[in-house]
């Protein structure tokens, strides 16, 4: 294991050590440059945390350098990958890029490599954690509305090109297959949306129900401290006899402090929720904005198999698109995410289409 202390008593490196160490060396550079870049878009704890991986960068940097000594020539550019992620941190700051950075932390040679010290093995697989925490942030405030978005865009996608082959395979006239489209497009886009707005406005509903009320908050510091009756809520909640009692003294010192009733500093719980309103309208467009691209070779006057070759290139591009976004979101690889959405739509809408071709033969 070589370190920063031993460089000196090694032999000098080779043209191929040289080469890896620069590329190791721009690639921590622009690292750092990336999780600064997020920093100044963010504020309070997620600032000083990507600030001090961007300082464990910063170590990383002066390993390579210790190494390369007189060798370290001009700065180098990082990889494709680390300068695309660079791009999208100084222009976008989103959770898109947290979640292509806790890639790149996965991708991190480290481990292996022999010219690494340990710790800076483990450096990287603790980075990962902590990229991965601040990307689940970002995804929890994105979950409700974003949610609906993006999975009600591809429910439109599958749902209404199945539709539309499965007419155009039983021999329906172009002016049929147009008005099925239309319609599944209404139907399907004002369905998404009743749904998903009765799925949140239930969600919050049973949130509400669980939370405790107002009044028995306020009523916490006029109680008989003797008599302690709040023991009963946390008795009612599962707690042993004794655990509620000792919760309850707990609280009931610190009033000023804590939620009284949950013993816990008050948090929203309707934030990874949205709102009734705001899922149904995202879920409605964005079906109704997925379930029109498979009919507008129709709406510009293509007929025949042109006309569904067309509906299903389209619709194949956008199908790759929204498995890139979840691949992302997920912190999964995209391609593998993508083509697996690719398949499945696909395959629906082939099984939709053969039924048509049966259906259309036996009338």
């Amino acid at each position: 294991m070589v370190s920063p202390t031993d460089s000196n008593a090694r032999p000098d490196p080779t043209p191929r050590e040289i080469r890896r160490w620069r590329r190791y060396l721009a690639d921590e550079r622009a690292e750092a440059a990336v999780y600064r870049d997020l920093a100044k878009r963010r504020s309070g704890e997620e600032r000083e945390i990507l600030l001090a991986l961007a300082e464990a960068e910063g170590r990383h940097e002066s390993h390579w350098r210790t190494l390369l000594g007189e060798q370290v020539g001009k700065p180098a550019r990082g990889g494709i990958r680390t300068r695309l992620l660079g791009f999208l941190a100084r222009r976008f700051g989103s959770v898109f890029v947290l979640a292509l950075a806790q890639r790149a932390e996965t991708r991190s040679p480290y481990p292996t490599d022999l010219d690494a010290t340990d710790a800076m093995g483990a450096d990287e697989r603790i980075h990962e954690e902590v990229v991965r925490a601040l990307a689940t942030r970002g995804r929890s405030r994105l979950s409700g509305t974003f949610r609906a978005a993006v999975f009600g865009a591809n429910d439109g996608l599958v749902s209404n090109l199945a539709l539309i082959l499965g007419i155009s395979g039983s021999g329906a006239s172009n002016e049929i297959v147009l008005l099925t489209g239309l319609a599944g497009l209404l139907s399907g886009a004002l369905s998404m949306g009743a749904g998903e707005y009765v799925s949140v406005r239930s969600q919050r509903e049973l949130l509400e129900a669980s939370t405790p009320g107002k009044g028995a908050r306020e009523a916490v510091p006029l109680l008989d401290v003797d008599a302690n009756e709040l023991a009963l809520v946390y008795r009612a909640r599962g707690m042993s006899a004794a655990d509620a009692e000792k919760k309850a003294s707990e609280v009931l010192e610190a009033t000023d402090q804590l939620d009284p009733v949950s013993g816990e500093d008050a948090v929203d719980q309707h934030e990874a929720i949205g709102t009734g309103l705001g899922a149904a309208a995202a879920s409605f467009s964005f079906f109704a904005s997925g379930a029109i691209i498979p009919v507008l070779p129709y709406l510009f006057g293509l007929q025949g198999t042109t006309a569904l070759v067309v509906s299903a290139s389209l619709v194949g591009v956008a199908l790759l698109s929204t498995g890139v976004v979840v691949g992302l979101l997920s912190g999964g690889p995209p391609i593998k995410r993508a083509l697996r959405q690719l398949a499945i739509g696909y395959g629906a809408a082939t099984a939709t289409y053969i039924l048509g071709m049966l259906f259309g033969a036996s009338i």
